[in-house]
């Protein structure tokens, strides 16, 4: 039995599954990064205790958005949750008092597409999440391509707009001040002077016939379709699976965007383009995996020496191998 938590901007997901993959929880908590970092941090302490007590756990699991660093489990900048060199394994794992798995949502999300979801029989494919922002990951024999300084997969910070607006990275231009849900949003809102607009009544506006939804709506399908053709040009994926909050679009969605990714491709046929097998939990099942691989290597290791002390020695006395 394995717990496992995805933290994300606006909520905490966490799984409890067993051994033969079937999921005996499913929740979620408010991440409410308004209440500042500590505030997070501890919600996702709680989180995860609670399900561990509740689930008798062997191991646990947390995937977190932003840069991280996988080999130290440190969570370098989510600048939506306020993390900044964070220690988020390290602390998991003194509060649970067992081995915690860490890993970056996307990278967790691809894992749990490959195995589960709209990945699986595929030898490489691409996983993209287009939600708040736009990220990446490269699957190939059914493993996330390994990263080694945190920032690979940043497929929104390509600057495929150059004369375009500024970017919270420090760039100009970058995909996802285009082609992201939020960005949709808010270039709707500035566009109207309307406030509170989301992503999905952009797109209702765009079926409905208005002019400046359907125009932004357009942008975004061209940007993200820049970015993917790069991408395919690089890694050659044999599909693009689809994620985060636009992959529920649907046909208005990836008609255009498969048209013109096709155009953009005229060397090569462009590769299938579906949606994500499993929505907004790809990441939380993903981080879930990685407790399970953790579980399972440790369980394989070769027992550590231990060190025999001799009845007759004295106290303190170096124990002897």
């Amino acid at each position: 039995m394995v717990v496992a938590l995805a933290v994300g901007g606006r909520q905490i997901k966490g799984v409890a599954m067993a051994a033969d993959g079937s999921l005996l929880h499913s929740g979620a908590r408010r991440t409410r990064a308004d209440r500042g970092p500590d505030a997070v941090l501890e919600t996702v302490l709680d989180y995860a205790g609670e399900l561990a007590r509740h689930h008798s756990a062997s191991a646990a699991g947390i995937a977190v958005p932003g840069l991280v660093g996988e080999a130290t489990g440190t969570s370098v900048l989510a600048a939506q949750l306020g993390w900044r060199e964070v220690p988020v394994r390290r602390w998991l794992a003194e509060e649970l008092e067992m081995p915690v798995a860490f890993g970056h949502e996307v990278r967790a999300g691809a894992l749990a597409e490959a195995r589960l979801g709209a990945g699986r029989s595929c030898r490489s494919f691409l996983f993209v999440t287009v939600g708040n922002g736009v990220t990446a990951s490269m699957v190939v024999d059914g493993r996330p391509t390994r990263e080694d300084d945190g920032c690979a997969g940043a497929l929104g910070q390509a600057a495929v707009r150059p004369a375009g607006g500024p970017c919270s990275c420090g760039g100009a231009g970058c995909l996802e001040t285009v082609a992201s849900a939020a960005a949709i949003a808010r270039r709707y809102r500035l566009a109207t002077g309307e406030e509170n607009v989301t992503a999905k009544e952009v797109q209702g506006r765009t079926r409905a016939g208005d002019p400046i939804a359907a125009g932004i709506w357009r942008e975004a399908i061209e940007a993200l379709a820049d970015g993917l053709s790069a991408a395919i040009g690089l890694a050659g994926p044999e599909r693009i699976v689809v994620g985060g909050g636009l992959a529920k679009a649907g046909r208005s969605y990836f008609d255009p965007l498969r048209a013109e990714l096709s155009k953009r491709l005229a060397f090569r046929e462009a590769p299938r383009i579906v949606p994500s097998g499993l929505g907004q939990q790809a990441a939380v099942l993903g981080a879930a995996l990685l407790a399970q691989q953790l579980h399972l290597a440790r369980q394989a290791a070769p027992p550590r020496p231990r060190r025999w002390t001799s009845p007759s020695a004295g106290a303190g006395r170096p124990a002897a191998r």
